[in-house]
């Protein structure tokens, strides 16, 4: 692994929301500028870490990650760390689990560094986080649905095609042209469509075109948290084909519909 050239401006604030035993919640807000890998870190606990909006970069155990409200990961007491920026500044939730709590929940499997986030995930994370206020009963059984599911899904092998699930992510993340279809984005990366097609089940477990809406439906997501009301505005902004279309893919991913999360996720 070659790193970036290191240039950047660090500015990061972690916020304790709360603190019980056997484990912690906080708010991570970062607003660093750099696309160079910092300077080592070292996991102090085990601790899951999901994105609530923005992206950045994650080195540890040999493998380079784009962490973002799809993929979040997992850090192991001992683990070096590294971060970079490229993206601009991100807003995470940090829960560290103390060693008793966390062989409890995950036993002696032996879990990857990343985690697919699907939509049911992205939801349980939101609902987490507004569960503060109640950190004994909501916020508790909102954490053992959200470190369940992570760990199910973190226990799955790696696959061989990281890198390219990778390029093929950060394509559709930032909406780059190509990723309007399947044909110009396999043509981008300079893989048969074939290929990139059967890449993302076997390195996320999903389609890439299931992907593809798990990203749309995680902005629709953080709309609907913000207040939005107007879901044909929603729907067209997203790209969907109409209001109903966003309606099927929001329930399908989420289990919910849009009206329906708009009040589990109101302020």
């Amino acid at each position: 692994m070659s790193y970036p050239r290191r240039s950047f401006r660090s500015v990061r604030e972690a916020v304790e929301v709360v603190a019980r035993p056997g484990y912690t919640v906080s708010v991570v807000r970062c607003a660093d500028d750099h696309t160079g890998w910092s300077a080592p870190e070292v996991a102090d606990g085990h601790r899951l870490v999901l994105v609530r909006r923005g992206r950045f970069r994650r080195y540890a155990r040999g493998i380079a990650a784009d962490a973002d409200p799809t993929l979040a990961y997992l850090a192991v007491p001992g683990e070096e760390e590294r971060f970079a920026h490229p993206a601009g500044g991100d807003v995470c939730t940090s829960v560290t689990f103390g060693a008793q709590l966390w062989r409890h929940l995950a036993g002696d499997r032996v879990v990857r560094p990343t985690v697919y986030v699907d939509g049911a995930l992205e939801l349980a994370h939101r609902r987490a986080v507004a569960s503060v206020a109640d950190p004994d009963y909501a916020l508790a059984e909102q954490l053992l649905v959200l470190v369940g599911r992570a760990i199910r899904t973190a226990s799955t092998p790696v696959s061989d095609e990281g890198a390219l699930v990778a390029k093929a992510r950060e394509a559709i993340t930032t909406d780059h042209p190509a990723a309007a279809g399947l044909f110009p984005l396999a043509e981008l990366l300079g893989v048969s469509p074939y290929r990139l097609s059967r890449a993302f089940p076997r390195e996320l477990g999903v389609s890439l075109t299931r992907y593809r809406n798990r990203v749309r439906v995680s902005r629709a997501l953080e709309r609907l948290e913000a207040g939005e009301k107007r879901l044909a505005v929603l729907a067209a902004d997203l790209g969907f084909a109409d209001q109903a279309h966003l309606t099927r893919t929001v329930r399908e991913q989420t289990g919910a519909t849009p009206a329906v999360l708009r009040r589990l996720l109101a302020k």
